[in-house]
Order: structure tokens, then C-alpha cells, then sequence
């Protein structure tokens, strides 16, 4: 019999526990992926049918997520970046090419014959991590019904790709069935003792994709600006570009505003954080399609109308504000801020049915900074250095 070595449990009160240079790489698999999802949910709006290719986006855009929130909340507990431990992440890294490589052509045919082979192979080696980290007699049966179900829910998707027709109504219902078994997965796993994850590591990850999906609008943002390049250079989408980049950096200001996103380590908060994080990820590379297909109108290569538009803005920018407060805000008592983000939320899905453009739920994101964020520069601490070059620890009155 072969016997893989043990996989101790991190601690997870480990002092400056950071992301690692493995995980940074892992991630890197997922910018390619959101963005092939994204740039195919940018042209159906653009042609008139985001609506009906929406539920394509969503099915494709949930398991990149749950695959990459799947390694990340082991990692955070297990992670020993042993020889076999890079071994299995970089073969969960494998597969997961081979499915962000074809999502593009999952994205139109909704055939999935290479996809599921892309993650049998990331749940195989997922399952053995789970199985290595059972050497912890103290979650050792939390870590055999992750292995076990993994691995049940990974043969549901094969009898999916065998028995339902890509894009048929059985396959959707089996996909939304699937779906449930995995999310119950951790649910019942950890109720036979919670892994021993790193909060703060854990937000950092978290802090980490949600700027990945904030690429989207970037790279958005850049195509605007090139259409004024050039001979017959075109100023109309450089405008809308400055409006997208103002909202994206409105968001990033929202979103990183507490240092301290996840207050508690209990399993039910960590759990209504890390599942309602999908809304903020996915609502992020939403808005990064609407301004694209903006782009789009504004350089006259759309068939969508602005009243469309404006609902790929507002919408997703509204969703991306809700969640913020159910995933963090809830949790903080900061008077009259602590209302910010749902009365915003409200206000952009009134500007989608005013059919606002990119700068009108720019302006929204931006009074929901002005309404939310302190702004006033922080105090000076530990790590400060003075006017006279002597740190702040040291200082003498």
C-alpha cells in the first residue's frame, strides 16, 4: 500500500500568515478563466441577447469560483508547500486550464466533454489534499467526508455530460442539482469539526480574486481609451472609459475599506462570507461586460439599446453593493454609514429603469464612497515614519 506522508494542520493564528507565491500562481489560472466567461457574456450583450446567454454566464462563472474557493479555504488550512503538497496543486492547476482553455466554447455549445475531463482530474487531486490532511486524528473524519464528497458530487457531473443534451432544460436542472450537493459538501463536513483556516489569510485571498474580477473592467477601461488613438480616433468611448474607471476604483475604495473584512472566525459567519462572496465576484466581471458592451455602442459596433445597457450597470452594481453589506457591513455598527450601501443599492437599480449611462452608476459608486468611507487620512502607527525619518515607535516628546 502506498502511504502519503501526513499533512499537518497550519495554525491559524500564525502572526503575518500571507498569501504565498504558489497560491498567486494558482490564481492566475482564474484571471484566464473569468476572463474568457466575460468576454463571451460582453458579446451576447452586445448582440442583443445578454438575457438568454445569462444563465450560460452563471453556470460557467459558479464553478470557476467554487473550483478556486474549493483549494483556497484548504490552503488556508493545510497548506505545508511540501514537494506532494505542489505536486497536486499544480495538477489541479492542469485541469483547471483544460476547462478555462475551452469555457470560451463551453460559453456557446454548453459541451462539456473536455470540461469534465479538466475536473475530474482538479477533483482527484483535490480529494487526495483532503485525504493527506485525515493524517490529523483531530479532522481526520471532517476531512474524509470532504474527500467523499467531492468526489460523489464530481461523478454527478459526469452523469450529467452523459445523460442531459448540452444546454437542454434536464441539463440545467442536473447542473442546479449538482450544484447543491456540492455547497452542501463543506456544510456537512465541517460539522464534524471546522478546519482550522487562517481569517486573515483567508481575507487576503478573498481580497485577491475580487481584484482579479475587477480586471474585467479594467481591461475594459483600456480598450475605451485605445479607440482614441490613431488617425480616426473616437473620443465618445474614451468618455465612457473615464466613467467605467472611476466606478471601478469607487468599488475597490468600498470594498477595501475595513481592513478587518471577516470579523469573526465562527463557522456560520465564515460560511454566509465566503458563499455570498460569489454575488460580489460575479457582479464585479458583470459590470465588466456592461461597460465593454458600452464601449461597444459608443463606437457604434452594438446592437443592444442604452435602456440594456443600463441595466448590465445598474443591476450588477446593485447586487455588488447588497452583498457587500450582507457579507461585511452587517457585521459593523458605524451609524449613518452602516445604511450606505443598501440605500445606494436601491438608488442604482432606480438609475438601471432611468437608463443612466457608465458615468451616471459611476457617480453612484462614488456617493456611496463619499456616504461609507471614512475620509480622513489614519493615524499614525508602528509602521509610520515621521517628518524627521524616525519611526513612529521610537518617536520622543
Amino acid at each position: 500500500m502506498v502511504h502519503l506522508p501526513a499533512l499537518p494542520a497550519r495554525n491559524p493564528a500564525q502572526h503575518h500568515r500571507a498569501a504565498t507565491q504558489l497560491e498567486l500562481f494558482f490564481d492566475l489560472v482564474f484571471v484566464i478563466a473569468i476572463a474568457s466567461v466575460t468576454a463571451a457574456l460582453h458579446h451576447g450583450i452586445s448582440e442583443g441577447h445578454g438575457v438568454e446567454v445569462l444563465p450560460r454566464f452563471l453556470f460557467l462563472f459558479i464553478s470557476i469560483w467554487w473550483s478556486w474557493m474549493n483549494f483556497t479555504w484548504f490552503a488556508s488550512a493545510f497548506d505545508n508547500d511540501g514537494p506532494l503538497y505542489r505536486l497536486l496543486t499544480m495538477t489541479i492547476m492542469v485541469g483547471a486550464l483544460i476547462f478555462a482553455g475551452g469555457a470560451s466554447h463551453i460559453f456557446e455549445t454548453l459541451d462539456m466533454q473536455w470540461g469534465v475531463l479538466g475536473w475530474c482530474i482538479m477533483r482527484v487531486a483535490m480529494a487526495l489534499l483532503w485525504l493527506r490532511a485525515s493524517s490529523n486524528p483531530a479532522y481526520r473524519t471532517t476531512c474524509r467526508r470532504f474527500a467523499a464528497g467531492i468526489l460523489i458530487a464530481q461523478l454527478g457531473w459526469i452523469l450529467v455530460y452523459l445523460l442531459c443534451a448540452p444546454g437542454s432544460t434536464a441539463f440545467f436542472i442536473g447542473a442546479a442539482l449538482v450544484f447543491l450537493i456540492e455547497f452542501s459538501v463543506p456544510v456537512f463536513a465541517e460539522r464534524a469539526g471546522a478546519t482550522p483556516f487562517h481569517r486573515h489569510h483567508i481575507i487576503e485571498r478573498y481580497g485577491l480574486l475580487t481584484i482579479i474580477s475587477m480586471g474585467e473592467i479594467m481591461l475594459a477601461i483600456s480598450i475605451g481609451f485605445s479607440m482614441m488613438y490613431g488617425e480616426h480616433g473616437l473620443i465618445w468611448p474614451g468618455v465612457v472609459a473615464l466613467g467605467g474607471a472611476v466606478m471601478v476604483l469607487a468599488i475597490f475604495w468600498l470594498y477595501f475599506t475595513e481592513e478587518d473584512h471577516l470579523p469573526r472566525a465562527d463557522t456560520k459567519t465564515a460560511f454566509i462570507w465566503g458563499y455570498s462572496h460569489v454575488f460580489i465576484f460575479g457582479s464585479i466581471a458583470v459590470m465588466g461586460a456592461g461597460v465593454a458592451a458600452e464601449l461597444d455602442l459608443a463606437s457604434h459596433h452594438s446592437k443592444a439599446t442604452p435602456a440594456e445597457l443600463a441595466m448590465w450597470l445598474g443591476l450588477p452594481l446593485a447586487v455588488f453593493l447588497l452583498a457587500l453589506w450582507v457579507a461585511r457591513d452587517r457585521h459593523f455598527h458605524h451609524g449613518i454609514r452602516s445604511l450606505a450601501l443598501s440605500v445606494m443599492a436601491g438608488v442604482s437599480v432606480a438609475g438601471a429603469f432611468l437608463d443612466l449611462p457608465t458615468w451616471g452608476f459611476a457617480l453612484i459608486a462614488v456617493a456611496a464612497v463619499l456616504w461609507r468611507c471614512p475620509l480622513r487620512e489614519p493615524a499614525p502607527d508602528a509602521g509610520t515614519v515621521l517628518e524627521h525619518g524616525q519611526p513612529a515607535s521610537d518617536h520622543r516628546h
